[in-house]
């Protein structure tokens, strides 16, 4: 599925807000550095305003653009298809792409309800068999200290697990002046703190346990009930219709216990998504705003000594980094797309399902369900189902 004789394979991106500078990122370097089998041509770039999506192909790197992603879709030249969107279109423009046969990078949380995502999942699996891939954009997954405590973990290093604590703690809505976005309403974002960015430590502990969550205990709050509206002179306030923190307990089908923190509220966090893994030998730590880092602790070492390590993952022989930079040169947020996107690529020349899934992604979107549920149903243990 290559453009004519040309060894490349043609991307077009729906969405050029955050998202799509960092896909955009990935799109154009990836080559540059890994051994790809086609290169990717960013043939067109899609967004609902003319003028405001030109200028973002042109700062950004594409050749064309439309304005309907329906046309984007339809295009001869694309042959993946990246969702970079609020949710609420993320199943509309998934179904299409794959009922046109295009391959298909879908932004997290997957979808904005647990039947939206079946029934994406449901037509990823379907078009598997045609030799379509599909991939939710779990970036976390592809920082290479995250990937190093998995295979510390899948190796024994830690023995049997016995507590997993994850925390994601922002602090960009603290100000309860900051004008209202797309992301603190319900209808486009399906949930607030918890899908933004407590999809993201779902996936992470799951994905470095190799386990899924099987219930929870949640709660979920709103500190902020209206914010002004951008550029309303008169001073008019919107309603906020999502959780600004989400907190829960959850448990592992090994039995490990688990606790989670969401929240945009936390002055001082500016991107801390943290994770702790403790186990019967060992146990792991790491913290996002020092992504080169991991620190382990040895629970076989003598007691005069034992103390966490700081392991800095920068060798060539981690996950990923052999292709940048020399020991010691560390990578950024950047990066972690650009290994995204590597992994895609090779899923679809190799002709195999990348991870994580569209499967992957409704079960975390059932860990969401369930929270949801939980938290309106006075905290109660609440099974994913």
């Amino acid at each position: 599925m290559s453009n004519a004789g040309d060894g490349t394979i043609g991307v077009g991106m729906v969405g050029h807000a955050f998202m799509g500078r960092v896909h955009s990122q990935a799109w154009r370097t990836v080559h540059h550095f890994f051994d790809v089998p086609q290169a990717p041509r960013l043939a067109v770039l899609g967004g609902r305003d003319l003028d405001r999506t030109k200028a973002a192909a042109a700062k950004l790197g594409w050749d064309s653009v439309e304005t309907d992603w329906r046309a984007l879709i339809a295009r001869d030249d694309v042959q993946i298809v990246d969702i970079c969107t609020p949710g609420d279109s993320h199943k509309d423009i998934a179904l299409a792409a794959l009922a046109a046969g295009k391959h298909v990078l879908c932004e997290k949380p997957l979808a904005n309800s647990v039947e939206e995502a079946e029934e994406m999942a449901e037509a990823a699996a379907a078009a598997s068999a045609k030799g379509q891939r599909s991939m939710v954009a779990f970036n976390y997954r592809r920082v290479p200290a995250i990937a190093v405590a998995r295979q510390m973990v899948a190796e024994g290093r830690l023995g049997k697990i016995r507590h997993v604590r994850a925390q994601y703690l922002q602090d960009w809505l603290s100000d309860p002046n900051t004008p209202m976005a797309w992301r603190l309403r319900k209808e486009e974002a399906g949930s607030g703190s918890l899908g933004d960015i407590g999809a993201h430590i779902i996936d992470a502990t799951q994905f470095v346990l190799g386990e899924q969550l099987t219930g929870v205990s949640a709660l979920t709050e709103t500190f902020v009930h209206k914010r002004p509206i951008a550029g309303d002179a008169d001073g008019r306030l919107d309603d906020v219709t999502v959780d600004d923190a989400a907190l829960f307990i959850g448990k592992f089908a090994s039995g490990a216990m688990a606790s989670y923190e969401a929240t945009r509220f936390a002055l001082g966090r500016k991107n801390s998504m943290r994770l702790e893994v403790n186990g019967e030998k060992g146990s792991l730590a790491f913290d996002f705003e020092s992504m080169n880092e991991l620190s382990y602790f040895d629970g076989e070492d003598a007691d005069e000594t034992a103390g966490f390590r700081r392991v800095l993952i920068t060798e060539a022989t981690h996950p990923y980094v052999g292709v940048w930079w020399p020991p010691g040169h560390i990578i950024g947020y950047e990066h972690t797309f650009t290994h995204e996107v590597f992994d895609f690529l090779t899923a679809i020349q190799n002709g195999t399902d990348p991870a994580p899934s569209f499967a992957d992604g409704l079960q975390v979107q059932k860990v969401l369900g369930a929270v949801e549920a939980s938290a309106g149903n006075d905290s109660r243990w609440t099974p994913v189902s």
